[in-house]
């Protein structure tokens, strides 16, 4: 329904557009649905993990964990709500159910829940308190429910997965609306010692009946997929497409390389998330620290900057707040990135462009802030040269582009130049992929004009957004392997 829905908008928008002699182009390739465009825009969501790992220090609980052992003395879940809202980020995923099989919900489907502790009386869910904050908040709501179980005893026979099914419905019926749907691939053994056959194409449809449009984040999506790593890198290559075929989320996923690359000519859209996390654990422990102000922007650079969106945990302490010092932290983050990117260059300059399309798709559509206006040329013409020129010198050392993604993602190679003072062209850097958002970090430099030359593309390229920055916060050696 989604992809007929798809169809059905851009064919309008042709049709508008055709209608008033300027033809946009034509889409290329696998599209986003318009799920997947906004998720994408929303760049930087909170993770949380919290539950019983969260008392014993334990990255993994065992299952055998007493359910007494879950005791957050000044649960806050508004507290996390606000924190992510001052760092800029858009969403929130909790850990609602974790591999030790703990629910932070009165899961009827277990006896391993907040039900079964003292926390307020067998009557506290985490759930309820964080789902109501974000929504009073304009923040959106996602789970992460883990299909691994170590305490359930059916975990291992066909049993278990009607229990799954069971404990997603759970969640899906009385928490909503849920943007987001996180399912962690791991696949150990149960209690009983058996692995489990996970039924994904059920997980799937049961939290697509409640919620058509949540995105269902796996190894291989179907919404977006795993990045391939915890280190918050995507590739510097990065395709939102994917084949995803004959593969499945654990023992069944595509190579690293392939997860962080994407396929170039993947038959699915299936756009990347980095999951990392602000501290060296996942779970909250005393003896850790935030990463630093630079680790975060280098971050945030191979995550949002490479075409993925960054999935950033901060994990509740034992009292069931962000701790300050992590709060602190992504405040200072968020007021670097408003003062790098409040300042586009591009403004001060004029563009000249060799193929603009027509009047309607023209550069000036480059540097309005509009997403959903772009720049393009002819059908058939797959290379161009952007220019600016500026009348004083500037100094930048970020470059940011944006594919129209709703229309495909098409660039595959690009370079960019500045006019030295001898008068002569010099290339600055090579790159690939574009998507959604590339920044690219290049030494820091000083000219009067900058060319984006388009090497490849496999269709007329189509621009929303471009930009010149200067960053004051690394140095030049700190970014210069990224």
């Amino acid at each position: 329904m989604n992809k007929i829905l798809n169809i059905l908008i851009v064919a309008l928008v042709i049709f508008i557009f055709a209608g008033c002699g300027a033809r946009p182009p034509q889409p290329y390739g696998p599209l986003p649905t318009k799920a997947q465009v906004e998720w994408q825009q929303m760049e930087m969501n909170m993770f949380c993990h919290f539950g019983p790992n969260t008392f014993t220090g334990n990255e993994w609980g065992d299952g055998t964990e007493p359910e007494d052992l879950f005791a957050p003395t000044d649960l806050d879940c508004r507290q996390w709500v606000e924190v992510a809202r001052q760092a800029g980020m858009k969403g929130i995923i909790l850990t609602a159910k974790h591999h030790d099989g703990f629910c932070l919900w009165p899961n009827p489907c277990s006896q391993h829940t907040v039900a079964q502790s003292q926390w307020r009386n067998g009557k506290g869910d985490v759930l309820r308190e964080l789902s109501d904050a974000c929504h009073k908040r304009n923040v959106a709501f996602g789970i992460y429910i883990s299909p691994w179980d170590r305490h359930d005893p059916t975990y291992g026979t066909p049993e278990y997965n009607k229990n799954f099914v069971a404990t997603l419905r759970s969640a899906h019926e009385h928490y909503g609306p849920i943007f987001e749907q996180w399912f962690d691939g791991a696949n150990g053994e149960g209690p009983n010692g058996k692995r489990q056959e996970y039924n994904w194409k059920e997980f799937n449809e049961t939290v697509l009946e409640k919620h058509p449009n949540a995105i269902i984040f796996s190894d291989v999506g179907p919404g977006c997929r795993w990045v391939g790593n915890e280190s918050g890198a995507a590739g510097r290559t990065c395709w939102s497409t994917l084949d995803i075929d004959g593969f499945a989320p654990g023992t069944g996923l595509p190579v690293t390389d392939t997860l962080n690359r994407g396929n170039v000519h993947g038959q699915r859209w299936v756009p990347a998330e980095t999951d990392v996390s602000i501290r060296d654990g996942w779970f909250y422990r005393s003896t850790e620290h935030p990463k630093s102000l630079k680790q975060l922007l280098r971050i945030y650079y191979t995550s949002v900057g490479r075409n993925s969106l960054l999935l950033l945990n901060v994990p509740p302490d034992t009292r069931g707040r962000i701790a300050s010092e992590d709060s602190l932290r992504l405040v200072e983050l968020r007021a670097a990135l408003d003062d790098i990117f409040s300042n586009n260059l591009m403004h001060q300059g004029h563009i000249v462009t060799h193929h603009a399309r027509n009047r309607h798709f023209g550069p000036q559509h480059l540097t309005d802030n509009c997403f959903d206006t772009y720049y393009a040329t002819p059908e058939k013409q797959t290379t161009d040269q952007i220019e600016i020129a500026f009348d004083k010198s500037v100094t930048f050392n970020r470059v940011v582009l944006q594919e129209y993604i709703p229309l495909g993602q098409r660039i595959q190679q690009f370079h960019i130049d500045i006019l030295s003072d001898n008068g002569q062209w010099r290339t600055i850097v090579d790159e690939t992929t574009v998507g959604y958002k590339r920044i690219v970090p290049v030494a820091t430099v000083t000219t009067t004009r900058v060319r984006v030359v388009i090497d490849q593309s496999f269709a007329c390229p189509v621009l929303s957004e471009m930009g010149l920055y200067l960053d004051n916060y690394l140095n030049d050696s700190d970014v210069e392997d990224i």
